[in-house]
């Protein structure tokens, strides 16, 4: 079986990739695409399903809100802190293998997690040890998540496009089915579930038929790695400054919204109807993913700044007092716009970086970008205590807009033209 290797690639192939994608396949719903999309969206749904599973099984075991508080920190902080190695790792010793390594790390965290919860807990420290292994392996496989789409699909939007699609659709069935498993006294039986997904996903991984890629030079160290991917990173103005313009977002817009808007809403009009507003986001970006597939502008970042130009809409019918189902509404035409906007950027960061460097300069591009949320949502409280929620709101509000206005005022990042799908 022929897999991603550290030679050289051989010099009559200019693009590596394409040596696995035959022409006369489809240009999305490849042999290889398929064994992707499926290990995927497997290990998406254990993923989604995990946090609310531990949460809520920890809950209805009698311990406290701070031991939840815990679980998600172990769970959470080895991801934001080890993300980077994960890149490094995963261009040295091929994304596949790594992806392949974290599933079966991840399935023997989750049947040592069914065991603990069918059990009964004795010591807390076991279930902080196996969320740190969980949080640990999820590190080790995002960054070759998104450098193996080119390798599987010839039409990188297309296919990334049905990915986010299918991570919105497991980011709403995920939470659900875990909440009803833990509500029949069944959290193992939850593990069990992701347990057999991740295999399911090493498998599928195992099944992949994947061309030569390049790797970085045989004998280097890991920080010298780093370092390289440092250097490509910050040597693509466009790249860094989605970044740093998403960091701001990250802190003052998205990350205090969810918990401010949960505090205006569940005690206005119950946490059911909170629950539709959210569902009506994941539909929202459902859509977006769907369009994305087709839609497929010259210059894709800015398409995407457009998109985002919705996201304001929320916060802002908070403060005007919409009712539910305007609220609800507004995040339809909010989760279009992120669909739209994750797809091209996912996309441009795919076809703009070589593939030697891919994993890394994905790996800064998600510790810069992700790890200012968990910020933004810890200053959620103190702000709402200082200046009150609709001044909170309204600040999300404005630096939404400036957001939009920032990523099409930078020349870089407006006038970044796509590349062609590969014939």
């Amino acid at each position: 079986m022929a897999d991603h290797t550290a030679e050289a690639p051989s010099p009559e192939i200019e693009d590596p990739a394409a040596a696995a994608l035959p022409s006369g396949e489809p240009a999305i719903w490849s042999r290889n695409f398929r064994y992707y999309f499926t290990a995927r969206s497997a290990g998406l749904l254990s993923w989604a399903m995990l946090p609310v599973a531990v949460a809520a099984g920890l809950l209805s075991g009698g311990y406290g809100l701070d031991t939840a508080g815990y679980a998600m920190a172990f769970l959470v902080a080895p991801f934001a802190g080890l993300v980077l190695f994960g890149g490094v790792l995963a261009d040295r010793f091929t994304a596949r293998r790594m992806m392949i390594i974290a599933d079966l790390a991840n399935l023997t965290a989750h049947v040592l997690l069914a065991l603990l919860f069918l059990h009964g807990i004795d010591h807390l420290w076991q279930l902080y040890g196996l969320l740190v292994v969980a949080g640990t392996a999820n590190a080790l496989f995002q960054p070759g998540a998104s450098s193996t789409v080119p390798l599987v699909a010839r039409d990188v939007q297309g296919a990334n496009g049905v990915l986010r699609t299918s991570e919105a659709i497991t980011g709403l069935g995920g939470p659900a089915l875990a909440g009803a498993l833990v509500g029949f006294g069944s959290t193992g039986w939850v593990m069990v579930i992701s347990a057999a997904a991740y295999a399911t996903s090493a498998v599928c991984l195992f099944a992949l038929r994947l061309g030569v890629v390049p790797a970085p030079p045989a004998g280097e160290s890991l920080w010298r790695n780093l370092a390289v991917g440092w250097q490509e990173f910050r040597s693509r103005s466009w790249l860094w400054g989605v970044i740093v313009i998403w960091m701001f977002y990250a802190v003052l817009s998205w990350g205090p919204q969810l918990s401010v808007a949960a505090g205006v809403i569940v005690p206005a009009h119950g946490a059911t109807a909170f629950g539709l507003i959210n569902c009506a986001l994941g539909a929202g970006t459902v859509a977006g993913g769907l369009l994305a597939i087709r839609y497929k502008p010259a210059r894709p970042l800015a398409a995407g700044a457009v998109a985002m130009a919705a996201y304001p809409l929320y916060p802002l019918g908070i403060v005007l007092g919409w009712p539910v189902w305007l609220l609800a509404a507004a995040q339809v035409a909010v989760g279009v716009g992120i669909g739209v906007w994750g797809v091209m950027w996912a996309t441009s960061v795919q076809t703009q970086v070589p593939g030697e460097v891919l994993n890394r300069v994905h790996a800064y591009e998600v510790a810069g970008s992700v790890g200012m949320y968990p910020i933004g949502s810890a200053l959620a409280g103190p702000a709402v205590d200082a200046f009150g929620t609709d001044k909170v709101l309204l600040v999300g509000v404005v630096v939404g807009f400036l957001t939009v206005g920032a990523l099409l005022a930078a020349r870089p990042i407006r006038t970044l033209g796509r590349v062609p799908t590969r014939a």
